[in-house]
């Protein structure tokens, strides 16, 4: 592993984690000497790091006397028990004509609203939500696009204690009906239509479609001109300006509720069953969010912060978070390469970007396409990208580096859904080493564990947190004995949290996700992660994107690379060849594929990653459950009964 940046003293004295490592060690008397000291006090003595954190940033609400009720079970263990606050009052502490919100809908619409323009929206929302007769507990789904109504929206939800659920207009009607079915919403909150690669997208069937199954009032939200129309042709609809049209802007008012009370539900993204409704906790999500966004992405007020998410994935809620920072959201939507594959670093340049979020594979798309930011556009601002969504792999890092800019702190995350944060993450006080994760967060008792549930300091296995940590789930929605909650992530290792990550810590204290562990291979009995073979491939011009499986054979498991090949290049032996070399020589002899094989198209979920397990289901011959889920399910068709196979 080469390393790619060293921050300067200036920078790591500078760094809000530093400031808050000093400040931990004089407020509780300890010696906190660097920042491995401090995560290890940190995880140790979680009740003051935690109760430290609260203080340290501010948050608004009562504290109570116990940061920690410490049971020792991780599942029983409880944060702030006699705590009350309100998410939303913590995200619009700011008034004033500032920016809060900018928006970008590829070249097709553009917004922005300032601090007290959002919180008049909220007052407004939060009124006609309780007109309705909604309020804690209640349910709210929406299906729409990242412009900032959508952030009102969810805002108003969570002042009145209501729970909020989101996914992206390009759900389909089962794939919405999945998720929302299950919750049980109060209110449906769809827009009229959206943009996406240029092109307008109605969704006015789908939401008549929708509006008798989910049986519940449906606002609609205006973005291309047709919300009108659309709420005419409803038996209970309205625009979202009708809807909050009897009501006047004044302060809004701030529901005081327990610390562990529903926020979120998100849903898992899988291929493999109904989505699991995960029920994410206010407060664990408000203190996990302001961690990770001051300390370890060192963002601070007025800070512009962007990240490339569409509201299904939980990037997004992350994203919203920034507010309680006082930094200013850059909202995106509609294509990342619409119109042109600059629009992105056009906008990052006009709006000085503190820190741009994406995914692995735009960045590895902006390689290939070979575009250099650097060269094009000023980012003077710029101090971080951050990556999430899959592995990233060190052609990224080197291309980073190279066409974008020296001098950023380059962040790979690894978390998700399930605990909608991250367990490692960036370190604006470290080094950033070419193909790793910086570490762990703050607070996180992150292990790796082998088979046997003991912890290795060297060597693959699973990625497992030990303690309890504020942004745990509450539990799963509709699982009152919690019994599919402790099967999803206690039943590995008991006691400890198994995320389901083939991981591996590296000499610098740094980590590696090798991908997820149900998609490891095994051909000869020897555990292989997918990424490893990924971050070969990437590095391939010719390719676009692949996935790798393991395809049972011959009373064993041998290894099956699919590659979508960019156009105009034919898979002849010369490029077998060329695949094969890389990555005998890049990662090992018993990572070259048995098989490779050239496919017109690979299916990806709606945020990007590669579905491994469900190309698997059907090479096998086995059906493949929640197709929703993915952006290309006629993708799938191309690797069901293929001859190359057959021998």
């Amino acid at each position: 592993m080469s390393l790619h940046f060293t921050p300067s003293e200036t920078r790591i004295e500078e760094a809000e984690i530093t400031r808050f490592r000093l400040w931990c060690a004089e407020r509780f008397g300890v010696s906190l000497p660097s920042h491995d000291a401090f995560h290890q006090w940190s995880v140790r003595q979680r009740g003051s790091f935690w109760s430290g954190l609260w203080d340290y940033c501010g948050v608004q609400g009562h504290k109570g006397g116990t940061a920690l009720l410490e049971t020792g079970k991780m599942l029983e263990d409880r944060f702030f028990p006699e705590a009350r606050l309100n998410f939303t009052e913590n995200l619009l502490a700011k008034r004033g004509v500032n920016d809060a919100l900018i928006f970008r809908g590829e070249d097709k619409a553009a917004s922005r609203w300032s601090w007290d323009r959002l919180a008049e929206t909220v007052s407004r929302l939060q009124q006609a939500y309780r007109a309705l007769g909604i309020g804690p507990g209640d349910r709210i789904a929406a299906m729409l696009p990242n412009v900032p109504e959508t952030v009102a929206c969810m805002l108003a939800a969570a002042s009145i204690g209501a729970i909020w659920s989101s996914c992206s207009p390009d759900f389909g009607e089962r794939g919405v009906m999945d998720r929302f079915g299950q919750i049980e919403p109060k209110l449906f909150l769809a827009c009229d239509a959206y943009w996406y690669n240029g092109k307008r997208i109605d969704v006015g069937e789908k939401v008549t479609a929708l509006e008798p199954r989910l049986g519940v009032p449906v606002v609609i939200v205006e973005y291309c001109g047709g919300a009108e129309c659309l709420a005419a042709m409803l038996s209970n609809g309205r625009t979202l300006e009708a809807f909050m049209s009897a009501h006047d802007a004044r302060e809004p008012v701030f529901e005081q509720l327990p610390f562990s009370h529903p926020l979120i539900i998100l849903f898992s993204s899988g291929t493999t069953g109904v989505p699991k409704c995960i029920v994410h906790s206010a407060g664990g999500t408000l203190l996990q969010h302001l961690k990770e966004h001051r300390f370890h992405c060192n963002l601070g007020v007025g800070d512009r912060l962007f990240y490339y998410t569409t509201c299904g994935w939980m990037m997004w809620n992350w994203l919203v978070s920034g507010l309680a920072s006082g930094a200013t959201l850059c909202l995106y939507d509609g294509s990342p390469f619409s119109p042109d594959a600059k629009v992105l670093w056009d906008y990052a340049e006009e709006e000085r970007f503190s820190i741009f979020g994406t995914s692995a594979k735009y960045l590895d798309a902006l390689a290939k396409a070979e575009l250099k930011p650097r060269e094009s556009h000023r980012l003077d601002h710029l101090t971080a990208v951050l990556s999430t969504g899959s592995p990233l792999s060190p052609a990224s890092f080197d291309y980073v580096y190279r066409d974008i800019k020296p001098d950023v702190s380059l962040a790979s995350m690894s978390g998700g859904t399930d605990i909608v944060s991250c367990f490692v993450l960036g370190n604006p006080v470290k080094p950033v080493w070419s193909g790793e994760i910086q570490g762990p967060g703050l607070g996180m008792a992150v292990e790796v564990f082998d088979d046997l549930g003991e912890p290795l300091a060297s060597g693959k296995g699973e990625l497992v947190c030990t303690c309890a940590f504020p942004a745990m789930p509450i539990g799963f929605w509709n699982d009152p004995d919690r019994s599919r909650f402790r099967s999803a992530y206690f039943e590995r290792f008991e006691d400890n949290w198994c995320h389901g990550d083939f991981a591996e810590w590296t000499g610098h204290g740094g980590i590696v996700i090798h991908g997820r562990s149900d998609a490891t291979l095994n051909p000869g009995g020897v555990r292989i992660g997918t990424a490893e073979i990924y971050n070969q491939v990437e590095r391939i011009t010719e390719i676009e994107t692949a996935v790798c499986i393991g395809q049972d054979w011959d009373n064993d498991v041998r290894v099956v690379l699919f590659v979508k090949l960019r156009t105009g290049v034919t898979l002849d032996a010369a490029l077998t060849q060329k695949i094969r070399q890389k990555i005998r020589t890049g990662a090992s002899p018993r990572h070259v594929p048995a098989k490779i094989i050239a496919v017109a198209d690979i299916p990806m979920t709606k945020t990007g990653k590669v579905v491994e397990l469900a190309v698997r289901e059907v090479v096998h011959g086995r059906p493949v459950k929640n197709q929703e889920a993915l952006a290309n399910p006629q993708a799938l068709l191309l690797f069901a009964g293929l001859a190359e196979l057959a021998g």
